[in-house]
């Protein structure tokens, strides 16, 4: 089973059951099973900013930024082997959050020629691959 938390500021028109069919095919791409938990929060450019500055030292906004929760070896995600972690009693991986800022996705998209929507989509995948251990551009 997965448990996708999707979280968007009101401002930001985004349609959660792409944002979250998207999540599961991706995690479905990648072979996991069982009880996978996950979080997408979709923000403003401030919030994205802050967080790129505490968390990287880098002082300006970015479109995505993940934070893992547990470290699978991307070789055996499927079978949620994991690298420096103890598995949890509950049989749960928590593979962490994905913040995706809304305005860097239309920006993005517009020099995509993409729709807001795609962009999200693509961050989203993108970001689940940074969560499983893929760090390709």
């Amino acid at each position: 089973m997965f448990s996708v938390i999707i979280s968007s500021d009101s401002r930001y028109q985004v349609n959660k059951t792409v944002l979250l069919n998207t999540a599961v095919k991706s995690l479905e791409s990648h072979g996991l099973k069982g009880q996978v938990e996950m979080e997408i929060n979709i923000i403003g450019d401030r919030k994205m900013h802050d967080l790129n500055k505490k968390y990287r030292n880098l002082d300006y906004t970015t479109d995505i930024l993940t934070f893992a929760l547990e470290d699978p070896n991307p070789q055996n995600a499927h079978e949620m082997s994991r690298v420096g972690f103890i598995a949890s009693p509950d049989h749960m991986l928590r593979l962490g959050l994905i913040c995706i800022s809304y305005p860097q996705a239309v920006v993005d998209a517009l020099d995509d020629g993409k729709s807001v929507e795609e962009e999200i989509v693509f961050l989203v995948d993108h970001g689940i691959n940074h969560l499983l251990g893929f760090h390709h551009g």
